[in-house]
């Protein structure tokens, strides 16, 4: 079988006059940079996108298909086609929205603005949530950080409209407040409140407030300080103004759900109790509203989502243009039930070829990964073995579930949308409280089969590969090995390498949070650590000039790119045992390695969106998740650096943790 190039697809864009010595990114991608046009639904394109992109037409295809048998009634009734047929019908039937109007969310307004009392906020607030809404703080079932084997809630800061607390304070962020204050007055104004500009202030109020209690984002990312678990009794000492009992309820949850918890930032709840106290009802019932409404506005009429997308969607991310009514009926069916459609996904778009293939490849990385950390000069025998014996528990799962999610619980209507909405959203929660007192699901996923990512997970120490990444420009199963090392085999590096960043290496084998490093090693590493931290505080983004990088926020994303292209490309040698590579198109096998590892943060933002992420996001810009290559001897050594070239570090700057 011939080989094919994942690199012919990226030579138009390459930009000869930029050396891969100066910025490997700009080399590889500078020439598609200056003439990409991002589409005008998009905040970003790239590779990423347009997988994305693809995956989302074939799922089109799937969901209408099943939308045309559930209008014949040809299908099952309450099998997953007629739920998939049923959900996308009720999305599409614009006609009957636009008759509706607001009238959906008129009983949940009224109920709101009748509570008396701060007291009566617990209870709604869980109510809201059930049916989808933002609550006054964030909250997840997952397993225990300290105990693996079992399920717990997790609650952590939250309440805001806006992406981070910054953006209640800094200067920058000015004029989205002022576009903020802006949007939720027109909201109150289309749901028929009186009073809106008055009903925007008390929530922009209340928002500003309940931020002053937020750790900054970078802060959060502490493990340590994240755990810290309460019983209920602790739970109503740390927030008397907030009746848990009675949340519970709205929320649909058992009392064994609160039994003990996780309080990942005790500090908000101690600030939000005070805040209960402080502000009158007035404020909470507007936010309650809002709440309501932004949680149902891309399901009403037009003027609503229009509203709604001029500010997250233009404003916050400068998109110009709504995305199709079907795009994004594709993604609402997806979100109601995707694992069903991906059931259907993977039968027809994953062939069992790149599941074997990739196997292999992951059994390459792992075996790299052992070898890197034998040569580790850092770090003592009586750790490194504690470090292999973590490797040797990774779960790795490819492609799809062994086993699909059941829906037969779910009931859905073709002409009630905002019905099937919290229908979902009920069916969400109920499906995560009932973990707790459950064992533990360990073939659960995280991530759809047709989604465009990877994670890994460290309660359960595993790593994923959805089918929808494997695809070029990160697989081809015909593809030169080199490149694919240099996409999908840094990539499962780069997940392999979260079991060992910062937040990562605190959990051993089992997944739970033990510190089975010596304190000399631990020390070793927090060194190498602050040195790439310190690295990257120093990087401004070709396109927002005077902004920088946070190395803190950005550390556990880095360590996984600088570990995962490290790994990736020891592993490609692993793969030709022994034998030399040949040099194609001019090229190395090393240097094909790096090319295709930038190609696949081949990326071009909107500036709203490349605002945003800079400041909320724990990953890097592209342009140094690419050129994190000057850290690797490797790099140096493929395309001859030298002193004064613009990746060129010396030597003893350059930052090797694994």
């Amino acid at each position: 079988m011939s080989i094919t190039s994942i690199l012919d697809d990226a030579t138009a864009g390459m930009d000869p006059a930029v050396r891969p010595q100066d910025d490997l990114f700009g080399h590889v991608n500078g020439t598609w940079l200056d003439t990409a046009e991002i589409p005008a639904d998009r905040s970003s394109w790239g590779p990423f996108v347009q997988l994305a992109d693809q995956a989302e037409e074939r799922v089109r295809v799937i969901i209408e298909e099943f939308g045309t048998r559930a209008a014949a009634g040809e299908v099952e009734p309450g099998s997953n086609a007629q739920k998939i047929g049923d959900l996308y019908a009720s999305f599409m039937d614009s006609e009957r929205i636009e008759a509706l109007g607001s009238a959906p969310i008129q009983p949940g307004l009224t109920a709101a603005y009748a509570l008396s009392s701060v007291a009566d906020l617990p209870a709604f607030a869980g109510e809201i949530e059930r049916a989808g809404g933002g609550g006054l703080f964030g909250s997840y079932v997952d397993t225990d950080d300290r105990n693996s084997d079992r399920y717990i809630l997790n609650v952590l800061q939250g309440g805001l409209g806006l992406p981070d607390e910054s953006y209640y304070r800094e200067e920058k962020f000015a004029d989205i407040r002022t576009a903020y204050l802006a949007y939720l007055e027109r909201m109150f104004e289309l749901a028929g409140i009186a009073d809106p500009a008055v009903e925007a202030q008390r929530v922009f109020d209340t928002e500003t407030l309940l931020a002053k209690g937020h750790l900054e984002r970078a802060e959060t990312r502490d493990v340590l300080k994240s755990y810290n678990l309460h019983t209920r009794t602790e739970l109503d000492a740390l927030i008397p103004a907030f009746d848990w009992t009675a949340y519970l309820t709205g929320l649909g949850g058992a009392d064994e759900v609160l039994a003990e918890v996780n309080v990942r930032q005790p500090g908000y709840l101690e600030h939000l109790s005070t805040a209960l106290g402080e502000l009158p009802i007035e404020n909470w019932r507007a936010w309650l509203a809002i709440r309501i409404i932004r949680a149902a506005a891309p399901y009403l009429s037009s003027v609503f989502v229009e509203q709604n997308f001029d500010f997250y969607g233009r404003t916050l991310n400068g998109t110009p243009e709504l995305r199709a009514r079907w795009k994004r009926g594709v993604a609402f069916v997806e979100g109601a039930v995707g694992e069903a459609v991906g059931e259907e996904y993977v039968a027809r778009h994953f062939p069992p070829r790149s599941k074997a293939l990739m196997d292999d490849l992951v059994a390459n990385l792992l075996a790299a990964y052992r070898v890197s950390i034998e040569q580790l000069d850092w770090m003592s025998e009586e750790t490194k073995q504690r470090a292999y014996k973590k490797l040797d528990t990774f779960t790795p799962k490819i492609g799809y579930p062994d086993k699909f999610r059941d829906y037969s619980s779910l009931i859905v209507s073709p002409d009630d949308l905002l019905g099937n909405v919290v229908a979902a959203a009920a069916f969400e929660t109920d499906r995560e409280l009932g973990k707790i007192g459950s064992p533990v699901d360990r073939g659960e996923w995280f991530m759809l089969p047709q989604t465009v990512n990877a994670y890994y997970n460290p309660g359960t120490n595993e790593i994923c590969f959805p089918a929808g990444i494997l695809q070029r420009p990160f697989f081809d199963p015909d593809a030169d090995p080199a490149e694919n090392y240099g996409g999908i085999g840094a990539v499962i590096g780069h997940e392999i390498g979260h079991g060992f960043d910062d937040q990562g290496s605190q959990f051993d084998e089992l997944g739970n949070l033990n510190n089975w490093w010596t304190d000399s090693d631990r020390a070793a590493f927090e060194l190498r650590k602050e040195k790439l931290v310190e690295q990257y505080d120093g990087f401004s983004p070709r396109n927002l000039p005077g902004e920088q990088v946070n190395g803190s926020l950005t550390v556990g994303e880095n360590i996984g790119d600088l570990g995962g292209l490290t790994i990736g490309l020891a592993a490609y040698r692993i793969s030709l045992d022994g034998a030399e590579p040949e040099i194609l198109q001019g090229r190395t096998g090393d240097q094909r390695v790096f090319y295709n590892w930038a190609y696949v943060w081949r990326t071009k933002r909107r500036k709203e969106q490349e605002q945003q992420y800079l400041t909320i996001d724990p990953h890097s810009p592209p342009e140094f998740r690419a050129n994190i290559a000057r850290n690797l001897d490797e790099f140096h050594e493929a395309f001859g650096t030298a002193p004064g070239d613009g990746l060129w570090l010396d030597p003893a700057q350059r930052v090797r943790i694994w």
